[in-house]
């Protein structure tokens, strides 16, 4: 039974794509995305919930979300938790409405944030690189198991380079659009 899985590696880098398309789209580029707020996990019940859980994120106008918190009580959690995210933001909080105005990106913000780019899209082909390293390993080992011959090792290990190199690409691609869309050119 051979360990090499061309299905497994592509699932796994596939996951180290969609892993870096969700840490990119929790960077703010100046436009209000309601996916901003995903990463903020609020203190409620004693436990520590997604703010998704406990409140309606939307972005009525392009520089503005609300946050609609479904309990009164928890108003005051929710604001604390989204003022010390880091993300730059100043709640106003209006009974259980809470308005998150955001600020025009300085330019100084926009180069940590575009760095901050790269090094997501570096820790994504790392992944990758990883993935690749675990397939060819797999055909080193079916083929020292004789499950392989080594014109076949040498074909599949091209195989699970080309699906390397593809990958690593769409991550440059992604990684360059969003520097671009925040660097605003």
């Amino acid at each position: 039974m051979p360990t090499y899985d061309k299905a497994d590696l592509q699932r796994r880098m596939h996951g180290a794509v969609e892993a870096l398309k969700s840490d990119l789209v929790g960077l703010r580029t100046g436009r209000a995305s309601t996916n901003l707020l995903d990463p903020i996990n609020v203190e409620v019940y004693g436990a520590q919930m997604p703010l998704n859980q406990v409140a309606t994120v939307s972005a009525p106008e392009p520089r503005l979300l609300s946050v609609q918190v479904w309990d009164k009580g928890n108003v005051n959690a929710v604001e604390k938790a989204i003022r010390s995210a880091g993300l730059g933001l100043n709640p106003i909080s209006d009974g259980t409405m809470i308005r998150l105005p955001i600020p025009d990106l300085t330019e100084e913000r926009r180069k940590e944030l575009a760095k901050l780019v790269g090094q997501y899209a570096e820790k994504a082909r790392i992944a990758v690189r990883n993935v690749r390293r675990d397939g060819m390993d797999h055909l080193k080992a079916d083929e020292k198991k004789s499950e392989i011959s080594e014109d076949d090792r040498k074909w599949l290990e091209t195989e699970v380079q080309k699906m390397t190199d593809e990958t690593i690409k769409e991550i440059d691609t992604g990684s360059h659009a969003k520097e671009q869309e925040i660097l605003g050119k």
